[in-house]
């Protein structure tokens, strides 16, 4: 019996570094166990400028070390994809650890020549309180997809490959032109895959590729996050305008942020100055929001969950969502 044709291209995984000896081993030691012919394999870290003992660690290890004197992620993927010579090329962090069918599973989505980029889900490398919220979240903080899908073009906002779990086609990269180095701290990967799907490539998310991820351990660190992305989605909006979707889902974020805040505003004005009566919508409108987070946790609780995400999560929630719009407020200004 003939044996089966395997897909098996040439495959670079490509890791952006920055003073990660705290996490970069645990990554290391999970890519030299990848179930894949390491002689169509490589593993390209760019180290951004470590100052801690990075590079001294990845020096342990038989992969491929580019050093980069500009910071940022996209200048760190651009430098790996010139250093880089797979057919396939995959991306993940510094503080996130792969399973041994991490590769193999990527690449099976490109079977499908009309495949341009694929992304799977990211879930939490610590059972922690913060880390489980940042996976439940009804904001998660990196994308987790429920079903396989395959796209003609990108959908709503976490319809996206997240950038710690992505592939693309090198065909798809060479006609697209690289990753946009100017923009920064947040979209820098989504503005890439909308170009990859705006040339005619198919994209794929699929639930069944996940790497675990280091998320933020402490409610100030992934506030700071939080305000991050929201500076990269104006800093996004400012340099594309109204020409790429995720940029106008961030206005309309922002738009209806500013307006439920002139609301709010307009509202506590009227019942100081002209009559009480006006607490009653300015309740409405502010409690509500948390009162329906705090159902849509209810409802997690009763499938196991510990009731004490009920209060604490929506705080968290709406911290963050003021947060983002602070950060897109000051990406849009500074």
């Amino acid at each position: 019996m003939a044996e089966k044709n395997v897909h098996e291209p040439t495959v670079s995984v490509i890791v952006p570094v920055l003073n990660a000896e705290l996490t970069i081993k645990n990554l290391l030691d999970s890519l030299v166990k990848v179930d894949y012919d390491k002689g169509k394999l490589e593993v390209i870290l760019v180290d951004g400028g470590s100052i801690d003992g990075t590079r001294e660690i990845i020096g342990m290890y038989p992969v491929k070390l580019v050093l980069e004197s500009r910071r940022g992620l996209n200048v760190a993927r651009n430098t790996g994809l010139r250093n880089s010579r797979g057919e396939i090329v995959l991306f993940t962090d510094s503080d996130c650890v792969v399973p041994e069918d991490w590769v193999r599973k990527m690449v099976s989505n490109f079977e499908d020549a009309k495949v341009g980029c694929a992304g799977g889900n990211v879930s939490r490398y610590e059972e922690t309180f913060l880390s489980r919220y940042s996976d439940e979240s009804v904001m998660p903080v990196l994308r987790i997809f429920k079903k396989r899908e395959v796209l003609d073009n990108v959908g709503l906002p976490l319809r996206y490959p997240a950038g710690c779990n992505m592939a693309f086609k090198r065909d798809a990269i060479d006609e697209v032109g690289g990753f946009d180095e100017d923009i920064q701290y947040g979209f820098d990967e989504d503005e890439f895959v909308e170009r990859v799907c705006r040339v005619g490539y198919k994209m794929v998310l699929d639930p069944e590729t996940t790497v675990r991820h280091q998320h933020r351990g402490a409610v100030t660190r992934l506030l700071r996050q939080t305000f991050n992305y929201g500076r990269g989605g104006g800093l996004l909006f400012r340099k594309k305008k109204m020409r790429d979707r995720i940029a106008r889902y961030n206005l309309a974020t922002l738009t209806s942020f500013l307006v439920w805040l002139a609301i709010t505003l307009c509202l506590i004005y009227l019942t100081i100055a002209v009559n009480w009566f006006f607490i009653v919508p300015l309740l409405l409108l502010t409690l509500v929001p948390f009162l329906l987070l705090e159902l849509f946790y209810a409802n997690k609780a009763i499938k196991g969950i510990s009731p004490l995400i009920v209060v604490t999560y929506p705080i968290i929630d709406i911290l963050r969502f003021l947060a983002y719009c602070l950060g897109e407020i000051y990406g849009l200004t500074e």
